[in-house]
């Protein structure tokens, strides 16, 4: 999975988002089209080509307004899946938010 192949894939007919999730981004405050606009212009931070039904990635991006995203996405069926999407926790994560920090065992 490319970024490339998410940027084709990131158009209204294509993305497919369940309505639990459309719940879950309305709690967490986050807009469709902050989504859409974080995958347009993310990057993939990590890769899981091993997940069920379809493989998938994590994206970081930002939005116009400068909000910082993660999303998850699988590619599959022709259809981009939005399978979760947040705003990075800076305690769980690096200053720029690419990678993960280490947690401490208790």
């Amino acid at each position: 999975m490319t970024i490339e192949e998410i940027h084709t894939l990131c158009h209204d007919d294509t993305i497919e988002i369940t309505q639990h999730m459309m719940s879950r981004f309305q709690q967490r405050g986050i807009r469709y089209r902050e989504i859409k606009e974080a995958l347009q212009h993310g990057e993939i931070i990590e890769d899981y080509p091993d997940d069920f039904p379809y493989p998938s990635c994590l994206v970081l991006g930002a939005t116009i307004a400068g909000k910082i995203l993660h999303v998850v996405v699988g590619i599959g069926d022709g259809q981009l899946w939005i399978i979760t999407a947040y705003e990075p926790d800076a305690s769980r994560w690096s200053e720029d938010f690419r990678v993960r920090k280490e947690e401490n065992p208790s």
